[in-house]
């Protein structure tokens, strides 16, 4: 099968049975959407939701998370991972926010970036999601599922799936397509042993065709010590 054809047949799937992908991350508006974010690297959803209402309860805009002392931010926040880092991020991106943007969460990659705790994936999920801009944020699901189905081929990086992503998938799809990638990878497609029995893309899936054939498939995996050193810009 043609990737062309791969991609059209996988995106017709999700568009006519998954009409409504959405991030299963609670907020109420950006600034809470891009905390949440934050705080999600190499940490589940499920956690960030449990952790979150007190938080904003606590924090609800950027004047008050500027406001806040870290080692406070810590105590809200420390059943997550990495909880003294990501405290220190909160303050450092909602003091930067109110000094060089005037409180307001600006909608364009390079900008985005620049706050602490923000790296492209964080800020491709914001464009995506806040500005419906055609940004793809690539996750550890993203990842691992683009490469499984067959929509990337040796792309050894996030910055190199989002490429090529991006390449093939039409924009008005693209911030759809994140989730519809990110929630297959996460109840269907899981990382060690997928449910293909259960999975409705198998007629598509390289990875399925492979395994169906008794050929072993080599996903690249972003290793523990890189996962680490992105915690910072994730």
């Amino acid at each position: 099968m043609k990737k062309e054809e791969r991609y059209q047949h996988i995106l017709d799937y999700f568009q006519k049975n998954v009409p409504i992908a959405e991030t299963e991350l609670v907020y109420k508006n950006p600034f809470q959407l891009l905390v949440a974010v934050i705080l999600s690297a190499q940490c589940t959803d499920k956690r960030i939701n449990i952790v979150t209402p007190k938080l904003f309860e606590v924090y609800p805009d950027a004047e008050t998370l500027a406001a806040a002392q870290p080692e406070a931010v810590f105590e809200l926040i420390r059943s997550i991972s990495y909880p003294n880092n990501k405290a220190k991020h909160l303050v450092g991106m909602a003091t930067m926010l109110l000094k060089d943007f005037g409180g307001k969460i600006p909608g364009e990659i390079d900008e985005l970036v620049k706050l602490p705790g923000v790296g492209r994936k964080t800020a491709n999920v914001i464009a995506s999601v806040v500005y419906d801009k055609p940004a793809m944020a690539v996750d550890t699901h993203v990842f691992r599922v683009s490469a499984r189905l067959g929509l990337t081929v040796n792309a050894k990086t996030p910055l190199q799936t989002e490429q090529q992503l991006v390449k093939h998938i039409p924009e008005n799809l693209i911030p759809r397509a994140h989730h519809w990638l990110i929630l297959h990878g996460r109840y269907t497609c899981i990382a060690r042993n997928p449910l293909c029995e259960k999975c409705p893309l198998t007629e598509f899936c390289l990875y399925f065709e492979k395994k169906s054939k008794g050929k072993t498939m080599k996903i690249h995996s972003i290793s523990p010590s890189k996962k680490r050193k992105k915690l910072t810009k994730s």
